[in-house]
C-alpha cells in the first residue's frame, strides 16, 4: 500500500472533508461517512490535495501527455495537479472546458493547451459517470486519446447494478480509474486511531452491505 493513501485519509479527516455520522446518498442509502472535495477550499488545502493527485498519477505508471479538467470542479484540480507535477519534475500542459462556448475573442469551448496525445481526466469523484462520458466525448472529438481518470476517493459502492460507478467507467470506456484512496484505505486507517472504533464498525457494515470487490 502506498503511504500517501493513508496520509490522504488523515488529511481529509483533519480538513473535515471526510466526516462521520449519518448521511443520505443520492441512491437513498444511509452512509456512515461523507466525502465532499469541495471543502478543500483554500490555497493550502488545494495545494496539498493536488500534490496527492500528482503522487497517485505518477505511482500508477500510466503514460500520459496532458491533463484535462471538466468544468467546474475539475478546473482547479487540473491546474493544481499540473503545478504539483511540475514541482516533481514532470511539466505537462493542461486544459479545461467552458459550460457555454465563447462567441468572441478566441471563441470555442476549450481553455488552455490544445487537446492532443494521451489525456488524463481530473475530477473529484465518479458518481453517475456523466462528467466522464462528456469529457471522453470532448477529448475524442478533438483527436486526442483519453487514457485515464484520476479521482480523490473511490467509494467502492454498487450503483444500480453489481458494479460501482468506477467499475462501470472502466468497463464502458476501457480506461483505468486512478483514485488517491479508496474505501478500503479508509478501513485500513481507522483501526489504529483512538476513538474511531464506532466509525470503523459502521463503515465496515456499510462496505459489507453495499460494497464491491476492487479489480
Amino acid at each position: 500500500m502506498f503511504a500517501y493513501r493513508q496520509d490522504f485519509i488523515r488529511f481529509a479527516i483533519e480538513q473535515q472533508v471526510l466526516r462521520f455520522g449519518e448521511f443520505q446518498t443520492k441512491a437513498g442509502r444511509l452512509s456512515p461517512y461523507f466525502f465532499n472535495a469541495g471543502l478543500f477550499n483554500n490555497g493550502a488545502s488545494l495545494k496539498r490535495l493536488t500534490q496527492f493527485y500528482a503522487q497517485a498519477i505518477l505511482a500508477s505508471g500510466i503514460p500520459f501527455d496532458m491533463l484535462y479538467g471538466p468544468a467546474y470542479k475539475g478546473i482547479p484540480l487540473a491546474a493544481g495537479t499540473a503545478i504539483a507535477l511540475a514541482e516533481q519534475g514532470r511539466n505537462v500542459p493542461y486544459c479545461f472546458n467552458r459550460k457555454e462556448a465563447k462567441d468572441h475573442g478566441e471563441g470555442g469551448s476549450m481553455v488552455g493547451a490544445k487537446l492532443q496525445g494521451r489525456v488524463i481526466i481530473i475530477d473529484d469523484v465518479i458518481s453517475a459517470g456523466t462528467s466522464v462520458r462528456e469529457s471522453i466525448e470532448l477529448i475524442t472529438v478533438a483527436g486526442a486519446v483519453p487514457c485515464a481518470v484520476a479521482i480523490a476517493l473511490d467509494r467502492m459502492e454498487r450503483g444500480l447494478g453489481k458494479l460501482s460507478a468506477v467499475q462501470e467507467v472502466q468497463r464502458n470506456y476501457g480506461i483505468p480509474v486512478v483514485a488517491i484512496a479508496t474505501l478500503d484505505d479508509l478501513l485500513g486507517y481507522l483501526p489504529d486511531r483512538a476513538g474511531m472504533g464506532q466509525n470503523l464498525q459502521a463503515v465496515q457494515s456499510y462496505r459489507d452491505r453495499y460494497g464491491v470487490q476492487n479489480d
